[in-house]
């Protein structure tokens, strides 16, 4: 799993995503700051609770000795950490409704699933993972990202991965950082971020950041259930793959991807994919 290393200097993050591995699901490193510089310059037209730009620098990629950087305001972190689900689910809309003033071309989602796919598919890039949980999650991502599509009533801009581990609390509020995983998709994946099923909570739910909140699903104005629980397994099938590349350094992750496998044989049934 590709990172961004970011470091304070003086009143701005420094963000150095060539850091990211060559098995990494993001674009490719120019292309994804550049869009990420991007989305933060347009959503700083709106009132998204995002952390923005450093406003003392161009709104730039800068290249220097083979890394990408992009400058970012620093914003000191207040207490408590823990969100609660209510102010997470505010915070989600308001950024969604933000989200919904930009006229931005980005990737669908369906884009990223076919990625997880394709290393589901390919025995070099997964060689460990055993034929039945390849069947299973290869069945997953095709038949349950054709479920939300046709389901899904309307599509915006999204966060892509608004789980606790790309949310501040500071000063002005709870907002919202890592815009380069942006996508158009149903608000529904988005939420799935934030709100996973049945016993994912103990484990796989929480692959990202332990302080995510189950119940955000409940204090968001508009969702689908069906779309939700949708999405819910399909995010869980997406990180599943990109566990089982043999390049992934996510810590344990082999474990994980094992939590993620089993939780969605518990929950797939309901989505009836063995018909």
């Amino acid at each position: 799993m590709g990172l961004s290393s970011r470091t304070r200097t003086g009143s701005s993050f420094v963000c150095c995503p060539a850091t990211f591995s060559p098995g990494s699901r993001r674009q490719d490193t120019k292309r994804g700051t550049t869009f990420e510089v991007e989305v933060a310059r347009r959503l700083a037209e709106t009132d998204a609770p995002v952390a923005g730009l450093e406003p003392g620098v161009e709104p730039l990629v800068y290249h220097r000795d083979g890394f990408a950087v992009t400058l970012w305001t620093y914003h000191e972190p207040v207490l408590p950490r823990d969100v609660a689900p209510r102010e997470y689910a505010d915070a989600l809309e308001r950024l969604h409704a933000g989200m919904r003033q930009t006229n931005l071309a980005a990737p669908h989602f369906t884009t990223r699933v076919a990625e997880a796919r394709r290393l589901v598919d390919n025995r070099q890039d997964t060689p460990d993972l055993p034929g039945a949980d390849r069947k299973l999650l290869s069945k997953t991502l095709q038949h349950v990202s054709r479920m939300i599509t046709n389901r899904a009533a309307t599509e915006q801009l999204l966060h892509g991965e608004p789980h606790a581990g790309n949310l501040l609390r500071t000063k002005r509020g709870l907002l919202f950082t890592d815009l380069e995983t942006c996508c158009i998709g149903p608000v529904e994946f988005d939420i799935a971020h934030c709100s996973q099923p049945g016993s994912a909570g103990r484990g796989a739910g929480s692959f990202v950041d332990g302080r995510t909140p189950s119940d955000v699903r409940e204090h968001y104005g508009q969702a689908d259930r069906e779309v939700l629980r949708a999405c819910q397994v399909l995010m869980l099938a997406m990180v599943a793959a990109w566990r089982w590349d043999r390049r992934d350094q996510f810590p344990d992750g082999r474990r994980m991807g094992q939590e993620f496998i089993q939780e969605i044989r518990r929950t797939v049934g309901r989505l009836e994919l063995d018909s």
